[in-house]
C-alpha cells in the first residue's frame, strides 16, 4: 500500500493503529508506545475538560445553568439529534453525533435551507413488541437496518437499546424495555446491538441500572440487595456487554444503595470494566448525576449533555488537586478512542438517503412477528371478503409508538382501517366516517404539552349509540375492537382508565359483544398498548383478543397480515398478565415515598423530583419467578402466546459432560395441526435452593423454529454452560452452583411444560468470583 499523508494527529494515530505507512510522519509530533495517550499530551487543560462534556439539548425553555459552555455549541450537523462531543479542530477531532432511538432514529425530518429533500426514519415497534418476537435473527435484522439509517443520516452513535426490566406494570417506560426476565432481555439487545454496529455505527446500552420507574428517577435511591442486582436488574447488562461488545454504556439517574450510578466506582469500575471486562465509553444520561468531579472519579467519562457549571467545577477541581489530571487523562483517552471509530473521523460522507422502503417492509415482519395471540374462540383468522364493524379511536388513529426519546419523526403511519384494505377485508365506511370526524375535531380542542417530549392529553374513547351497534351487528359479519394506549417518558401510568379500561371502553366492548354475539357474530378485540393492562374482567366478551403491542409506522398492515393468516401468529409474552396489580408483589410501595420536598439542586424541569427512594421488597421475585413459585394464578403465563396451529413436543434429550462442563439438551417440534407456523421453545431450570430460596423454575434458553409446514419437524438444541445454574452469593460475592439435582424443563410458556430431564451435582462449585459492593441492602424472602 502506497503511505499516506495524515492531516493532523489524530489522523496519524488512526492509520498507524490500522497499519497505513504514514509519510511524512516527521512533520508531527512524535508519537510513543501509546498514540492515543500522545494525542491526550497535546491537549490544553481546558481542552480535555471540553472533551469529557457533550453538547445538546440547548433548548430555548432550559434554564441558563442547564447550557452547555460556550466552547460546546450543539453541532448542527444533524438537526434533532440529543447531543455531540466537543470538537478540538486544531488536532482533528471531529464532534461526533449520539441520537436517541430505541424503536428508530430520532433527528428532524426537515432542515432549515434544504427543503428539496427530507430526513424522514423508519418507526419500528417498540422493544416489548420485539422481545415478544423471542427471534434474536430478527432482532439483529432490525438493529442492521437502523445502523443504516444511523450512517445515511451522519449519526454515530445510537443511543439505545434500553435493558431495564419490568418490574412493575406502571413502569411509564415499559414500553422501551424488552421484558421482566433478564435472559430475554440480555439476548435481545445483545442481536440489536450486533446488527447496529455491524454498519460501523455504535450503540448506548441504557439506563445502567435500575432505573424502573419515571417517578422522581432523578432522584430516587434504589434499595436493592446485591444478589436481585446481579440476578435480576445487571444481568441482562452482562449478557448484551460480554456478547456484543457495545461501544457505550449510559448510566441511569437514579441512586443505587445511597450513590448515583453515575458517580459509583463499584458499578462503573468493578462491574462494568474488572468483572465484564467492557472496554467503552461511560456516559451519563442528560443531565444524570450530580457531581462531576465524582463522576470522572468513578468512570463515568462523558457527561451529557455538558454544562457550564461543570466545567467550572471540573477545572476548579483540577487547580486544587480535588481532581487528578491522570483520572481525566484516562477519560479523555477512552473518549478518542470511541471518536475515532465512528463514521465522522473516518470521513465518511452521509447520504442520507436510507433504503426507507426495505426498512418498512422489515419493520412489518418485526412488528407482525412479536404479536401475541391471546384468546381465539374459531374467531380468526379472518376470511377475505368479510365485513368489519371498526370500532375504537385506536383503530383510525393508531398509536405506533412512545414519546420522548423513544419517539421517531416518520415519513407515515398505517392505521388499522387502511392496513384491513389490503387482505380484501371491508370496513363499515359510515362507522368510519364518524370516527374520522370525531377525532378531527377532538383533536384541534386539544392543549398542547407543557414541553416538549411530553404527551399530551388523551382524546377521550367515542361513544357508540345503541341503534349503531344494532345496526353493525346486522350489516356486518365480524366487529373489530381496538383499545388504545399511549406511552411516554417522564410519568408512569395510571391504575384508573389506563391499567384497567376506562367505562366508557367497558360499555363499548360490553354493548358490541351482546349485539355481535345475539346474530352469532364473533368480537376480535386488538389491544394497541405499551404495556401490561388487566384483561381478566372483560376478557370473556371477545372470541379473540390480539395483542398488538405499539407496532411502529407499519402497524396497521402488521396486525392485518396476522388476523387474516397471512403471518400467522408466533409471538410469546416476555412480561407476565397478572389477575390484578395487586397481585403484582412490586406493588406494595410502587413506585417509593418521598423523604423532603422538591430537590432545590435539581436543574431546571427536573426540580419537580423529590428527595425519594424505593425498597425492592420483591428481590428476585420479579414477575414469573414470584407467581410460579408461589403458584398464584394470573391472566396470561410469560412465554404464552397462542398459533393457528399446534405443535407436538418430543421427548428431552440431556447430555451431561459433569461438573464444570455445559450440559446440552435438544428436542424435537413437530407442527400437528393443518396451518403452518413456528414455535417458540423455551428452557427453563429448576436448582435445588437449600442453600438460598430458589424460584420454581427460571428462564436459561430459548429458540424460535423456522416456519414449519403441517407435519414437519425441527430438532431444536440448547447448551447450558456453568454459570446457568449459579445463584449469586453475597457473603462471598459469587455465583455458586450448589449440589443437588436439577431438573431441566422445557415448554411452550412457563406454565405449559411439555418435558422435562434431571442431572445431579454431587458437590457445589464457585462458578466465578466478581467484584464486592460497598454498599448492600437486605435482602427479601419470597
Amino acid at each position: 500500500m502506497d503511505s499516506m499523508q495524515p492531516r493532523n494527529l489524530l489522523e496519524m494515530l488512526m492509520m498507524l493503529a490500522l497499519g497505513v505507512s504514514v509519510a511524512h510522519a516527521g512533520e508531527l509530533p512524535q508519537l510513543g508506545k501509546s498514540p492515543t495517550r500522545d494525542v491526550v499530551a497535546a491537549l490544553t487543560r481546558e481542552e480535555k475538560v471540553n472533551l469529557v462534556l457533550g453538547t445538546g439539548m440547548n433548548l430555548p425553555f432550559l434554564p441558563e445553568e442547564m447550557r452547555g459552555p460556550a466552547v460546546g455549541e450543539m453541532s448542527e450537523a444533524v438537526p434533532g439529534a440529543a447531543g455531540n462531543t466537543v470538537a478540538v479542530p486544531r488536532l482533528g477531532i471531529p464532534s461526533i453525533v449520539l441520537a436517541d432511538g430505541p424503536a428508530g432514529l430520532r433527528i428532524e425530518p426537515e432542515r432549515e435551507g434544504d427543503s428539496s429533500r427530507t430526513f424522514y426514519c423508519t418507526a419500528f415497534p417498540i422493544e416489548t413488541l420485539l422481545a415478544s418476537s423471542w427471534d434474536v435473527d430478527l432482532l439483529e435484522r432490525v438493529g442492521q437496518a437502523m445502523g443504516n439509517e444511523l450512517r445515511a443520516y451522519g449519526v454515530d452513535v445510537l443511543l439505545a437499546p434500553a435493558l431495564n426490566i419490568h418490574r412493575n406494570p406502571l413502569g411509564g417506560r415499559n414500553f422501551e424495555y424488552y421484558s421482566e426476565d433478564p435472559v430475554i432481555t440480555g439476548r435481545m439487545a445483545a442481536a440489536f446491538t450486533k446488527g447496529v454496529q455491524s454498519q460501523g455505527v455504535g450503540v448506548s446500552l441504557k439506563h445502567f441500572v435500575a432505573n424502573n420507574h419515571e417517578w422522581n428517577r432523578n432522584v430516587i435511591n434504589v434499595i436493592v440487595s446485591q444478589r436481585a442486582l446481579r440476578e435480576i436488574y445487571l444481568r441482562g447488562f452482562e449478557i448484551a456487554t460480554r456478547e456484543a461488545e457495545p461501544w457505550t454504556i449510559m448510566s441511569s439517574y437514579n441512586k443505587v444503595n445511597g450513590t448515583y450510578t453515575s458517580e459509583s466506582p463499584w458499578l462503573l469500575q468493578g462491574v462494568l470494566r474488572d468483572d465484564w471486562h467492557f472496554d467503552g465509553v461511560v456516559m451519563t444520561d442528560w443531565f444524570g448525576g450530580r457531581d462531576a468531579v465524582a463522576q470522572m472519579k468513578a468512570g463515568n467519562e462523558l457527561l451529557m449533555p455538558g454544562t457550564g457549571r461543570q466545567q467550572e467545577a471540573l477545572l476548579a477541581a483540577l487547580e486544587s488537586g480535588a481532581l487528578s489530571e491522570d483520572v481525566l487523562d484516562r477519560n479523555v483517552e477512552k473518549i478518542l478512542e470511541l471518536v475515532r471509530r465512528t463514521p465522522t473521523f473516518k470521513g465518511v460522507a452521509p447520504s442520507n438517503a436510507p433504503d426507507l422502503k426495505a426498512h418498512a417492509a422489515q419493520a412489518r415482519e418485526a412488528a407482525a412477528q412479536g404479536m401475541v395471540l391471546l384468546e381465539n374462540a374459531d374467531a380468526l383468522p379472518l376470511e377475505s371478503g368479510a365485513k368489519v364493524a371498526l370500532f375504537g379511536n385506536a383503530s383510525y388513529d393508531m398509536i405506533t409508538g412512545g414519546t420522548g426519546s423513544g419517539d421517531v419523526n416518520e415519513a407515515y403511519s398505517v392505521s388499522l382501517r387502511e392496513g384491513l384494505k389490503g387482505p380484501g377485508l371491508a370496513v363499515d365506511e359510515a362507522l368510519a366516517g364518524d370516527y374520522a370526524r370525531y377525532l378531527e375535531e377532538q383533536a384541534a380542542a386539544r392543549p398542547r404539552p407543557p414541553m416538549p417530549f411530553m404527551l399530551p392529553p388523551p382524546i377521550p374513547e367515542r361513544t357508540v349509540s345503541a341503534d349503531e351497534i344494532a345496526r353493525l351487528s346486522r350489516e356486518t359479519d365480524v366487529a373489530l375492537v381496538t383499545v388504545g394506549r399511549r406511552s411516554g417518558e417522564f410519568t408512569d401510568r395510571e391504575l384508573e382508565d389506563d391499567f384497567g379500561l376506562s367505562d366508557v371502553e367497558k360499555a363499548l366492548l360490553n354493548a358490541v359483544s351482546r349485539a355481535f354475539r345475539s346474530e352469532g357474530k364473533k368480537v376480535v378485540v386488538v389491544l394497541n398498548i405499551g404495556g401490561v393492562i388487566e384483561t381478566a374482567s372483560w376478557r370473556d366478551h371477545a372470541d379473540a383478543i390480539l395483542l398488538a403491542w405499539q407496532a411502529g409506522q407499519e402497524s396497521g398492515h402488521a396486525i392485518a397480515d396476522v388476523l387474516t393468516g397471512r403471518t400467522p401468529p408466533s409471538g410469546k409474552l416476555a412480561t407476565t398478565f397478572p389477575l390484578s396489580w395487586d397481585d403484582v408483589p412490586s406493588s406494595a410501595n410502587f413506585p417509593g415515598k418521598t423523604l423532603l420536598g422538591p430537590d432545590p439542586d435539581a436543574p431546571g424541569f427536573m426540580r419537580g423530583d423529590r428527595d425519594a427512594e424505593v425498597e425492592y421488597e420483591d428481590d428476585i421475585w420479579v414477575g414469573y419467578r414470584h407467581f410460579a413459585t408461589k403458584g398464584q394464578e394470573v391472566a396470561y403465563p410469560f412465554g404464552y402466546g397462542l398459533s393457528y396451529t399446534t405443535f407436538e413436543y418430543g421427548d428431552v434429550k440431556l447430555n451431561d459432560a459433569g461438573p464444570g462442563n455445559e450440559v446440552t439438551v435438544s428436542v424435537e417440534i413437530t407442527n400437528k395441526g393443518a396451518a403452518a407456523g413456528r414455535e417458540v421453545v423455551q428452557l427453563y431450570v429448576s436448582a435445588p435452593g437449600k442453600a438460598a430460596p430458589k424460584p420454581a423454575l427460571e428462564l436459561k434458553a430459548f429458540a424460535k423454529t423456522r416456519t414449519l409446514q403441517p407435519g414437519e419437524s425441527e430438532t431444536v438444541s440448547f447448551s447450558l454452560p456453568p454459570r446457568d445454574l449459579a445463584s449469586f452469593d453475597e457473603a462471598s460475592s459469587a455465583w455458586l452452583a450448589e449440589a443437588g439435582t436439577y431438573t431441566v424443563k422445557v415448554g411452550a410458556s412457563s406454565a405449559d411444560i411439555r418435558g422435562t430431564a434431571t442431572f445431579t451435582r454431587a458437590s457445589g462449585e464457585t462458578v466465578a468470583t466478581v467484584s464486592k459492593a460497598v454498599d448492600t441492602a437486605r435482602p427479601s424472602t419470597p
